[in-house]
């Protein structure tokens, strides 16, 4: 009997010992907020810790992570995750949003010549409208551990010509997708948008969405793709466009806002919220 008492609190102890903490919350944490730091299995309502999310997607050939672009915890988390995937196995690649075609070749050339960190951000021709102090980190890790690095977005070539020319949209969106898209795409242009400026930003969405399967499908596993929550969603991003088996789906998701079901998202991983910012300010003033 002491024997197996000794077993059970060696295992707990050692399991204890394994766990790798998590970086300390940038944003504000809500009084009394449960469950921060730790991820929802959407299906079964399982609360996990960030080690054994680790666990549940160690095998996956195929990881969506998505995040709210502005909130600081979620870029920390992200490195945070794919430091520990990488030392359980080998990471094959990773696709950024936030790289388009154009930057792969600069991309490639920082692999093979090798660049310093200050000179990073110029030699890839960053864009700035994705912050670098919050993308910096986990490109610099990319590189540091030569986990190829694969773009995943539209040129603005490509996007110009979309704009102009709207792709008929798929017959894979539901008519409740679509409709969502629409007014998605409506709102986040602050209700200042035509019918054909509308067609043409539903295209470009389409088509991003489209590009990051395809990227996906191309790059070798286990891979996994940063990209914003609304691209990662099961019922209306990437997924929609995915043949074979389905990537797991992990959505950053900020505390107080509605948690979404299994329909959208196998994991949901709590975090503070960022500060609230009016982006349609700006526009309602003038």
């Amino acid at each position: 009997m002491k024997r197996m008492l000794l077993t059970g609190l060696m295992a707990l102890w050692t399991g204890l010992a394994a766990a790798t903490p998590l970086p300390e919350w940038v944003n504000s944490v809500p009084p009394a907020q449960m469950h921060l730091g730790q991820a929802l299995d959407t299906r079964s309502g399982e609360w996990l810790e960030p080690d054994e999310l680790v666990e549940r997607i160690r095998n996956a050939d195929r990881v969506l992570l998505g995040e709210q672009h502005d909130n600081d915890d979620h870029h920390r988390l992200q490195l945070w995750l794919l430091q520990r995937l990488h030392s359980e196995r080998p990471q094959a690649g990773l696709l950024l949003e936030m790289l388009t075609p154009a930057q792969q070749p600069l991309v490639d050339q920082a692999y093979a010549t090798g660049s310093s960190s200050a000179a990073l951000k110029e030699q890839l021709q960053w864009n700035p409208g994705w912050p670098w102090e919050l993308y910096g980190p986990v490109v610099r890790w990319a590189l540091d551990k030569q986990v190829p690095l694969y773009a995943a977005n539209l040129d603005r070539s490509e996007i110009s010509e979309l704009y102009r020319h709207p792709p008929p949209l798929s017959p894979r969106y539901s008519e409740v997708a679509v409709a969502e898209l629409r007014e998605t795409i409506a709102r986040s242009h602050c209700g200042r948008i035509d019918e054909p400026q509308l067609g043409g930003m539903l295209g470009i969405q389409q088509q991003r969405d489209m590009r990051m399967a395809e990227a996906l499908a191309a790059a070798p596993a286990p891979s996994l793709l940063l990209a914003g929550n609304f691209h990662v969603r099961r019922d209306l991003g990437v997924p929609v466009h995915v043949e074979g088996e389905a990537p797991v789906v992990i959505m950053l998701h900020e505390a107080g806002k509605p948690m979404p079901g299994p329909e959208q998202a196998d994991y949901l991983w709590l975090t503070p919220a960022a500060p609230e910012q009016d982006h349609c300010a700006q526009w309602q003033s003038e």
